[in-house]
């Protein structure tokens, strides 16, 4: 039985989730735990948060082995953009947005 952990809202733009996510497909979360440990960048903790999560979800709810757990499958869409204006020349506005991410990691239990 699959086990689903989400994080939503992330700071993160999914272009630059996506990569990471794409690494870790098929492996083990025990590895991958110790893995994103010394991987820099705030997109690795974020990542290594929700495996976390998502092994105890596994553990707690549904009573899997935390130790067999692999990852089924891991994605990043699209958030809510977060929209500023800036003031620009010639008294105009220019727009900022700042990406964000909705992040999904499935794991279940291999064998």
């Amino acid at each position: 039985m699959s086990v689903r952990a989400t994080a939503k809202q992330i700071g993160v733009s999914p272009k630059k989730v996506r990569p990471l996510l794409r690494a870790i497909q098929g492996r083990p979360v025990s590895i991958l735990l110790d893995e994103l440990k010394f991987r820099p960048g705030s997109t690795a903790e974020e990542v290594a948060s929700l495996l976390k999560s998502a092994s105890a979800n596994a553990e707690n709810n549904d009573g899997l082995d935390p130790t067999r757990l692999v990852v089924v499958s891991a994605y990043a869409n699209q958030a809510v953009k977060m929209r500023r204006f800036r003031a620009r020349s010639r008294g105009r506005v220019g727009r900022v947005e700042r990406q964000a991410s909705h992040i999904t990691i499935v794991v279940d239990e291999k064998g």
